[in-house]
C-alpha cells in the first residue's frame, strides 16, 4: 500500500456559498450543494465541503460543531510562476476571502501569502518550494 491524501473535506457553515468561493476560485465541479457535498476536481487531492454539522455527525464522537480561529492546518495552492501568486490572491479577494498575508518574498526562498475562505480555513498560495511533475504534482524530493 502506498501513502496517499486522496480528499480533503472541509466543513462549511453554507455550502452554497462556500460552492461560490472556491468556484471564483477557478476549482472546477460537477456537483450541486442539493447533493449536500461538493467535490472539486484538482490536479493533485481533490477537496470536498461538506456541512460542519454534518461532518461532526459524521465522525460521531459528540464534539462540538464550531469553528475555530486557527486549526493548525494550512492548506496550500502551489503555483508554476512567481506572478500567479498575486493572481491567485486578486481572486481571493475579488471572491470575498480575507487576506491574512500579503504575498511577499519569504525565508525559504520563495515568494507566498495566505488567506483564510469564508469559514475561516487558512490557505498558503506559494510559488518557488517545488517543481511540479507532467502531471500538475509537486516534485518532492
Amino acid at each position: 500500500m502506498e501513502p496517499r491524501i486522496s480528499l480533503i473535506t472541509l466543513g462549511v457553515s453554507d455550502l452554497a456559498r462556500s460552492k461560490k468561493f472556491y468556484e471564483a476560485l477557478g476549482f472546477p465541479t460537477t456537483w450541486s450543494e442539493e447533493k449536500g457535498v461538493v467535490f472539486f476536481k484538482t490536479s493533485g487531492t481533490a477537496l470536498s465541503l461538506f456541512p460542519l454539522k454534518e461532518l461532526v455527525k459524521d465522525i460521531g464522537d459528540n464534539r462540538e460543531a464550531k469553528f475555530p480561529a486557527f486549526s493548525g492546518i494550512t492548506i496550500a495552492h502551489n503555483t508554476k510562476e512567481k506572478h500567479q501568486v498575486d493572481e491567485v490572491m486578486a481572486l481571493v479577494e475579488k471572491a470575498g476571502g480575507k487576506i491574512v498575508k500579503k504575498p511577499q518574498e519569504v525565508f525559504w526562498g520563495g515568494y507566498s501569502g495566505y488567506f483564510t475562505d469564508p469559514d475561516g480555513h487558512m490557505w498558503e498560495v506559494a510559488w518557488g518550494a517545488f517543481p511540479f511533475k507532467a502531471d500538475g504534482s509537486l516534485d518532492i524530493p
